[in-house]
């Protein structure tokens, strides 16, 4: 009998029950484990061998080694104290579910080549855009980020412009004139990428200043659009955001949309991680105006507790998304007729089955259970920032619409205000007890906390706060420069 290479089924089953006890048991004490990696840069890589190993070796020595040369070079992204950037927390079921799509190991590029990817693909994006209180018949598709997912939408709307760039391409043409796509300034970096990715180029994505409230200003952008027009410019596209990186600030889209409709510009949404929101009767209004959108992106990895990564691009023009992307190799040719294939739609042909994971989230907590989440999360940022507005000495230095509060201490003592604030951040995130980024906003340094982590109670936000108190009084003065 010839002899198995790799695991037997009997090891890989024991593999596997232990896995799942380490799963398990990782979620219920990650609260004990400091939020940040507490190494240095290079330890992890000093404890791993230079080469690969020459024989196999046995899974459970392998599974050790994630504990004790893995572990203390991961940052917890699923701690309740992690307050930095915007969570991704997973769940169980999302677990559960990118187990299963790992083991089934299927490629939904074509419809054939897995029709329930596909179709479960297309129901469980009408299933979100119900809840979120979208047109339930827009197209859509899963993608990686949100980075993509713009891209995507970008790409779409320079192929609807009709300036014969997917055959005549870019360089060297008198009759193209620069292309332009308009933002906010304070838009995500990836419309920036996307743009230079697309042959754009950054000189012509236009970052539009906003109002008091981080918001993109519609009478500036109507102004660059016609400035633009006039200088010989081709305006392409527009992108709004609900829900910004830094302040979280809403883009008023439906004023936004006026502009593009009056001068023929593709509306993109980046609603990344504010969109969730919308399930919550509260919050709907903050996708007041989507519907008018061409395209509109959400993370369900950010808020809807589906592992990373799950990003949702919806837009009601997919013959556009299509001749953008569409390029049927005679080897993936079917016989097929009304059905989608999903690798038409973007730059990947390799597909993993990521509605797997989205559609048992859905399911194991239901749109009330996601939605009592997501209102304790907000509910606790209005917590944090009430404490924030009585305290003498600290600032709050935006709105706070969902659950990320900015904000900033200002010692009685002449100090540097942004060193000041950055040795508070330090030593919060130096403690292991939570993790807070940071971000600058009309020039100011401010302190971040951002709550999105399923397993985050007010006991967590409370104790946040206590740690920046302390961090305060311990910072000795720093005279001005």
């Amino acid at each position: 009998m010839k002899k198995t290479i790799g695991p037997t089924s009997q090891e890989l089953r024991h593999a596997l029950h232990e896995a799942a006890d380490w799963v398990a048991s990782y979620l219920e004490t990650i609260g004990e484990r400091p939020v940040l990696a507490q190494v240095a840069p290079g330890d992890i890589a000093a404890s791993l061998p230079f080469s690969a190993p020459e024989q196999a070796e046995p899974l459970e020595r392998i599974l050790g080694d994630v504990d004790q040369l893995l572990l203390p070079g991961i940052t917890h992204w699923n701690h309740p104290s992690f307050f930095a950037y915007f969570g991704i927390s997973g769940s169980g079921p999302g677990i559960i579910g990118e187990l299963l799509s790992a083991t089934l190991n299927v490629n939904a590029m074509l419809w054939r080549t897995s029709p329930a990817a596909t179709e479960l693909e297309q129901r469980v994006l009408a299933w979100v855009a119900e809840m979120l209180g979208l047109p339930r018949e827009w197209f859509g598709e899963i993608t990686d980020t949100a980075s993509a997912s713009t891209l995507y939408a970008l790409a779409a709307a320079r192929e609807a412009a009709g300036v014969q760039i997917r055959e005549e391409g870019m360089a060297g043409r008198a009759d193209l004139p620069p292309l332009a796509v308009y933002t906010s300034t304070q838009a995500h970096s990836s419309v920036d990428k996307a743009a230079i990715a697309l042959g754009i180029g950054r000189r012509w994505t236009r970052h539009i200043e906003t109002d008091a409230e981080f918001r993109m200003r519609p009478d500036l952008l109507e102004q660059a659009v016609v400035a633009d027009v006039a200088a010989g410019v081709k305006p392409l596209a527009v992108v709004a955001t609900v829900g910004t990186t830094s302040s979280t600030s809403i883009d008023p889209v439906s004023k936004i949309a006026d502009v593009c409709e009056r001068h023929g510009l593709w509306l993109h949404v980046d609603a990344a991680y504010g969109g969730a929101a919308a399930m919550l009767p509260s919050h709907r209004q903050v996708l007041a105006g989507c519907e008018r959108a061409d395209s509109f992106v959400t993370n369900p990895h950010k808020w809807l507790l589906t592992p990373i990564d799950c990003s949702l691009l919806y837009t009601r023009r997919p013959d556009d998304l299509k001749r953008a992307f569409s390029l049927v190799a005679e080897y993936l040719r079917t016989n097929e007729s009304d059905v989608i294939n999903l690798m038409d739609y973007g730059l990947s042909l390799g597909r993993r089955f990521r509605a797997l994971k989205l559609w048992m989230v859905i399911r194991a907590y239901g749109k009330a259970g996601l939605s009592q989440i997501i209102e304790g999360h907000i509910h606790e940022a209005r917590w944090l920032a009430e404490r924030i507005d009585a305290e003498p000495g600290w600032a709050r230095l935006a709105p706070v619409p969902f659950s990320t509060v900015c904000f900033r201490h200002l010692p009685t003592h002449a100090t540097e205000l942004e060193a000041h604030n950055t040795a508070i951040l330090d030593a919060v995130n130096a403690s292991g007890l939570a993790f807070l980024s940071h971000t600058k906003l009309n020039g100011a340094y401010a302190l971040r906390v951002a709550i999105g982590n399923q397993a985050t109670t007010h006991e967590h936000v409370a104790n946040v706060w206590e740690q920046l108190k302390i961090a305060a009084k311990s910072i000795p003065a720093m005279p001005r420069s």
